[in-house]
């Protein structure tokens, strides 16, 4: 997965070279894997991606689950390679259900794709819809304070130790606590996708941090 980070190069005198030899790789590429990802033009129409970006993301993602799929025991293996002084099963396990937007248990190449054309090239509020999804982990259309904990803790776990300044054990709870005073407009303990889309957008370091990954690929 780490590969989708790296600098995509747009020299047009190397793709001439390379296009020809390029699609004969990936044809042959999509031809040997377990399951055979939706044709390209159909991906170009429904993501963000060219396709030329999708034959790059798709040789990537192939490098690293060769079979067409990843499950989510791939997908902590994978993800816990970044962050090796913590924990990041717990967080792994919220992100690849948000990935899994089918819930069949797999990832295949059409929802990486999907999800990181939303992440990397979507509006600002396809952005915060997707994270908050990702922070609904019970799926009701509501944040709760437990939802909030549960993710606030493995963000914790996953950074480790390491992390600096050293983190009490209120810590979670004073950040839960903090996000819905923030959040939770009318105070009935719950946040909404409208309260949690309005309260973002009024937050200039949250509005910034979502253009971070914007020219990624």
């Amino acid at each position: 997965m780490g590969l989708v980070m790296g600098t995509f190069s747009m020299q047009s005198n190397k793709q001439d070279r390379t296009y020809r030899k390029d699609k004969i790789d990936d044809d042959f590429e999509m031809s040997i894997v377990c399951h055979r990802p939706e044709g390209l033009d159909k991906l170009e129409a429904q993501s963000n991606f060219s396709k030329r970006e999708l034959q790059v993301l798709y040789r990537g993602f192939k490098n690293e689950c060769p079979s067409g799929v990843v499950n989510e025991d791939t997908f902590k293996q994978i993800y816990a390679q970044f962050f090796p002084h913590g924990d990041a099963s717990s967080y792994a396990h919220y992100l690849f259900d948000a990935f899994d937007s089918a819930h069949s248990g797999s990832i295949k190449f059409e929802d990486f794709v999907m999800a990181l054309s939303i992440l990397l090239r979507g509006s600002v509020r396809e952005k915060l819809m997707w994270t908050f999804n990702l922070y609904d982990i019970n799926r009701d259309g509501y944040i709760n304070k437990e939802e909030m904990t549960d993710i606030v803790r493995a963000i914790y776990d996953m950074m480790g130790k390491y992390t600096y300044p050293a983190l009490k054990t209120d810590t979670p709870k004073q950040h839960v606590d903090a996000f819905f005073q923030k959040m939770d407009k009318n105070r009935d303990g719950v946040v909404t996708l409208d309260e949690f889309i309005l309260s973002c957008q009024e937050d200039e370091n949250i509005m910034r941090s979502l253009q971070l990954f914007e020219n990624v690929i």
